[in-house]
């Protein structure tokens, strides 16, 4: 059920090396998003070679690694290429087809495994797993009840009327607040879930959110862990619109459990890589400890982009390392940091015209940071980059963080 079973297997893959043959050592990732390509950034700086699977010809990771395979990730062919180029290999997203990263690992280390991506593609598993590890985190995830077949629907709506209102979830392929439906009354959740189509479901109850956090965790195949302070994330529209990272940003107790369990929850898994855990915040403290655990990623996470400039090692640097079994780094913030997301909203104006974004105003704000991934195509709720700011203090990032939002079109943010 974990990626432990492969260590005994796991030779590290020193940057700068080459094998038998004198090819230089070569690190793979499946898919080719923006993801991707800060892997492959993180890569090539400790002098890998990179090679990323991926179907679409203008992918931001693909334009920039030594070799990109342009096939789908479950091709036979793809696959085996990527395996004869790299010596390890990882995954940038959680719906890449977990057979895939199956058939890699049998012949090379795969980080993470294949099973535990399995747990986190499935909302019902990844939560079992949650009520699993309770005990030894310390936090359980919201009250929920799972809904597969139109017997299960009538039992819920028939005797679990506790979970009303609630928000339904798709167990796969949910993200960025796609899949889910809030539901107030049984006849909103029956019509839900025909909405959805009648796949396995989740319905979770909806708990009084005072706010959301996550935790980054880097695990290596000898069981070294390190972490990430909790970041504090602000939603809209269910997709990550800013991220709160200094000290103070959540009440320091809370933090500590939020860091304790993410780590429990790695543990558990016997994950390798950097696998991201987030939590909510809720206020009927009495019942939860204030803390429930929402989801995980195994892979780095939007909310921990960050740390590319805030911190002397980022999130993807922590999964370089992992995935070749380098030693990990304890990661030491030295800056506090606001990052704001950039979805293609910001590239139009309030008639919806095509606009650019005033760059030259906001980089001539102290402490702005601009990371953009290529992608050339904006469009509504699609992620184009980041911006990340920087400083001494938390009032001046703030300050800061406010004219930025402005100068981009982002008004009315919970930047501080």
């Amino acid at each position: 059920m974990n990626d432990e079973m492969h260590i005994a297997a796991m030779t590290p893959v020193f940057p700068g090396s080459v094998d038998a043959a004198g090819r230089p050592a070569t690190l793979g990732v499946l898919g080719g998003g923006q993801l991707g390509r800060m892997f492959v950034h993180a890569a090539q700086r400790l002098g890998y070679f990179t090679a990323v699977l991926e179907p679409d010809a203008q992918s931001p990771a693909g334009l920039v690694s030594h070799h990109h395979i342009q096939t789908d990730y479950d091709d036979p062919t793809g696959l085996a290429q990527l395996a004869e180029l790299c010596q390890a290999i990882t995954t940038e997203f959680e719906n890449v087809p977990a057979q895939a990263l199956q058939t890699l690992a049998n012949t090379r280390p795969v980080a993470p495994g294949a099973a535990v991506v399995g747990i986190a593609q499935d909302r019902i598993e990844e939560k079992a797993h949650f009520v699993a590890c309770a005990d030894a985190s310390g936090v359980t995830c919201a009250p929920y009840a799972v809904i597969q077949t139109p017997a299960q629907l009538q039992a819920v709506l028939d005797e679990r009327t506790d979970l009303l209102p609630g928000i339904l979830k798709t167990a796969r392929l949910g993200y960025d607040g796609k899949g889910q439906v809030r539901v107030r009354t049984a006849e909103d959740l029956a019509a839900a879930w025909v909405e959805l189509g009648g796949v396995a479901c989740v319905l979770e109850k909806m708990l009084p959110l005072t706010a959301e956090c996550s935790v980054l965790v880097g695990r290596g195949w000898d069981g070294q862990v390190v972490s990430f302070a909790p970041q504090r994330n602000v939603h809209v529209e269910g997709i990550l619109a800013v991220t709160h990272a200094y000290e103070g940003n959540m009440p320091p107790a809370l933090a500590t459990r939020a860091r304790d369990a993410a780590v429990a929850i790695a543990q558990q898994l016997g994950y390798v890589g950097v696998l991201c855990v987030e939590f909510f915040v809720v206020a009927d403290g009495s019942a939860h400890g204030g803390l429930v655990v929402n989801e995980m990623a195994p892979r780095p996470h939007n909310s921990g982009h960050y740390t590319l400039d805030a911190c002397d090692a980022s999130q993807f640097d922590l999964q370089v390392h992992a995935m070749a079994g380098l030693p990990l780094p304890q990661p030491r913030q030295h800056s506090p940091a606001i990052m704001l997301n950039l979805l293609g909203e910001v590239w139009f104006d309030a008639s919806g015209q095509r606009r650019e974004p005033d760059w030259s105003a906001v980089l001539r704000l102290p402490g702005t940071h601009l990371h953009l991934y290529g992608k050339l195509d904006a469009r509504a709720g699609r992620k184009m980059g980041h911006l990340t700011i920087t400083g001494p203090d938390v009032a001046g990032v703030k300050a800061v963080a406010r004219q930025a939002a402005d100068l981009l079109g982002l008004p009315g943010l919970d930047v501080g």
